[in-house]
């Protein structure tokens, strides 16, 4: 049964993921007015301070509206807060959720980070949750998020051409992968799992 405990806190040996909050502005801000390159393959840009409040306020909302579940992610390993990630587009009827609006500012990319991040995501959704399919959603032209999604076992389903306006007005062409329960536990968990102790 899908459930939404104010206090969901997902935690390994390399990461940190708790509720996002309105007062982690502080930590993220940073990465808003110093990166905004960040969200370059993204549909809205929580870039610059307004951009980063209204991000906050958004999904936090989502949250309470049991849309969504937003979590600011903690690097143990650099001892920093890193970026964040959420599941969205929750539908427990359907038994399943999205997962995404995954971004780290650029020291924390390429660093094994998000492996644990979505080990640890993917491992509640499946089984804690009970879901029985999770999607993922990229800009086609974001090569490198589109490569470790397929890595940790996401099948590629197709392309939504045309399918979203980006805040620079470009139409974004959106691949569209997913992982099934059967597929977790049928080999994906044991990939993952390996691949977060490299």
């Amino acid at each position: 049964m899908i459930s939404f405990p104010e206090d969901l806190v997902l935690e390994d040996e390399r990461t940190l993921l708790r509720p996002l909050e309105l007062t982690d502005l502080e930590y993220l801000l940073p990465f808003a007015l110093g990166e905004p390159e960040t969200w370059k393959y993204s549909n809205t840009s929580p870039a610059g301070r307004e951009g980063m409040e209204r991000y906050l306020n958004d999904t936090i909302s989502g949250r309470a509206g049991k849309k969504e579940y937003p979590f600011i992610v903690f690097d143990k390993a650099k001892n920093a807060w890193a970026g964040s990630t959420r599941f969205y587009d929750i539908q427990p009827a359907n038994l399943t959720s999205q997962l995404g609006f995954t971004w780290y500012g650029k020291d924390f990319r390429r660093t094994g980070l998000n492996r644990h991040c979505k080990w640890l995501m993917l491992s509640y959704a499946f089984e804690q949750w009970g879901l029985e399919r999770v999607e993922f959603r990229a800009d086609l032209r974001n090569e490198p998020s589109v490569n470790a999604m397929k890595a940790i076992g996401c099948i590629v389903e197709g392309v939504l051409r045309s399918h979203s306006v980006m805040d620079s007005g470009i139409r974004r062409d959106t691949v569209v992968l997913s992982i099934l329960k059967s597929e977790w536990f049928g080999g994906v968990k044991t990939r993952l799992q390996a691949m977060c102790r490299v």
